[in-house]
């Protein structure tokens, strides 16, 4: 017991030097630990804010892909093909009828354009040896059709019919082009083409539920000539 008391007695002016050197101890640790998690934080942070920057540049780089990059397209197109993409806009006309002078004929899908463009050259040669005046774009009126030919008319436009006469050279006759409700379409590029341009049109009427006549009209735009490459020619089919 007077050990203890004595010990105590010889530890009491240490006392108050430990407790100061058990409060700076106590400091330190809290800097310490204030420091090193202020910077461990700050890193996480950091680390974690760039993470977002990079998924945005990501995606805007997929945005702009995006954006930028082309609708699907066959790379097989041609300018055919635009040009049956473009047959089917359609618009809805109303056909007057003309004075014409007309010429009939027959003939197989094969040789369409080389009929055509010589029953119009024949037309030509009997305006000018009847002296009338045409007043219009040729056209060729198709009356029948199947898978193995055609029947159509071939017309030019006059300004008025001669009176007293209908029929003249070459079996030609004046008589007036058809007339009544019909849609427009359009084909440009050759003849021989045009093919795809009906079924574009076939599919078109289809699609929307409506019925055609046994009556399609050709108006050629421009100079017609057998072996055109690049031709436009409007076409009116009419309508039930």
């Amino acid at each position: 017991m007077d050990l203890l008391r004595g010990l105590l007695q010889f530890l009491r002016p240490y006392r108050l030097l430990a407790a100061t050197a058990f409060l700076l101890i106590v400091v330190a640790i809290i800097i310490f630990e204030y420091k090193f998690l202020s910077n461990f934080r700050s890193a996480e942070v950091s680390n974690d804010s760039t993470k977002p920057s990079l998924g945005n540049e990501e995606v805007k780089k997929e945005e702009k892909n995006f954006l930028t990059q082309p609708k699907d397209k066959d790379s097989s197109s041609t300018p055919s093909q635009d040009g049956v993409a473009a047959a089917v806009i359609s618009q809805a006309v109303m056909i007057d009828a003309r004075p014409a002078i007309v010429l009939r004929g027959q003939g197989k899908w094969p040789d369409a354009a080389k009929i055509i463009f010589q029953a119009q050259s024949r037309l030509n040669e009997a305006v000018a040896k009847a002296g009338l005046t045409v007043n219009g774009r040729p056209i060729t009126v198709f009356t029948k059709t199947d898978d193995s030919g055609f029947n159509f008319e071939a017309m030019l436009p006059l300004t008025a019919a001669p009176e007293g006469k209908l029929s003249l050279i070459d079996g030609a006759e004046i008589g007036a082009s058809p007339s009544g409700k019909a849609l427009k379409f359009q084909h440009h590029g050759a003849y021989e083409e045009i093919e795809a341009t009906y079924e574009a049109i076939a599919a078109y009427l289809d699609e929307k539920g409506l019925d055609s006549k046994d009556l399609i009209i050709e108006e050629y735009v421009g100079e017609l000539r057998e072996d055109d490459e690049n031709i436009d020619v409007d076409i009116y089919v009419f309508l039930k």
